[in-house]
């Protein structure tokens, strides 16, 4: 049987003595030799550790750049929603908010996806030595579609340059291709200029006199599951010709507008 000696209860010439066995049993510290000075609180970080009047100050700055946030946020939200009651009753408030700093080109979940073909074709009349001809109808844009496809990182001038000039000239003419303003003006040179320099990458064996352009229109064909009849015969916009100027050559373009 143990004595009380082994246990380090009683007395004895071990190391610890009945004091240290009751402070490493105690289920609480007591703070006992511990110190007498109290413990200092951390200091506080960010807003709080500012004094009041800076707080509030703190507050009320970000709640303005919190309102300005949503308030633009629900502006071009508005803008490229499709219409609806409020942008039908307030399109002015959210065309001034967004125009021009913030303009957005396109439309939250494409309302009017494209539903017609366009191509771009040009004719032209060649003076040569063995006299006057007329080309047949060559298609630009058919160009620009061999151009592109198959090509991993097509061009931008190949996939938009086209079709961007000709909606240009669409948009600022009427009907009969009189031009409604000097934007008219504007694209009908820029058609011009871009024609002829698609056509001097090819060799007709004369001088170039004279260009018609055309447009070709088609509407997307319906789906095999639709039953919706759709006509896909083309239909044609031809434009007059034009007699080729030096403007309209692209070695003379930068000469022309000096």
């Amino acid at each position: 049987m143990d004595s009380y000696d082994d246990r380090g209860v009683g007395g004895g010439s071990g190391s610890a003595g009945p004091g240290a066995v009751r402070h490493e049993d105690a289920p609480f510290d007591t703070g006992q030799g511990a110190g007498s000075g109290a413990a200092t609180e951390p200091p506080r970080a960010g807003v709080a550790g500012l004094s009041l009047p800076y707080q509030i100050g703190t507050a009320v700055a970000l709640s303005i750049i919190g309102l300005i946030a949503c308030t633009h946020l629900a502006m071009v939200f508005l803008h490229v929603a499709p219409s609806n009651t409020l942008t039908k009753q307030h399109g002015k408030v959210v065309d001034d908010w967004v125009y021009p700093e913030f303009e957005q080109n396109w439309k939250l979940f494409a309302p009017n996806p494209l539903q017609q073909n366009v191509a771009v074709h040009v004719r032209a009349d060649i003076a040569g030595a063995d006299g006057r001809r007329t080309t047949p109808w060559m298609s630009l844009s058919g160009e620009d579609g061999k151009a592109i496809r198959g090509n991993l990182l097509p061009s931008h001038v190949h996939q938009n340059e086209l079709r961007r000039g000709w909606d240009f000239y669409v948009n600022s003419h009427d009907a009969e291709n009189r031009p409604n303003g000097l934007r008219g003006e504007l694209s009908e040179r820029y058609i011009r200029r871009m024609v002829m320099l698609r056509l001097s990458e090819h060799d007709y064996g004369g001088t170039i006199e004279r260009i018609q352009v055309r447009s070709e229109v088609r509407s997307v064909g319906a789906p095999p599951w639709s039953t919706e009849k759709i006509s896909t015969r083309p239909s044609y916009r031809v434009l007059p010709w034009w007699t080729v100027t030096s403007a309209d050559l692209p070695e003379n373009a930068e000469e022309a507008d000096q």
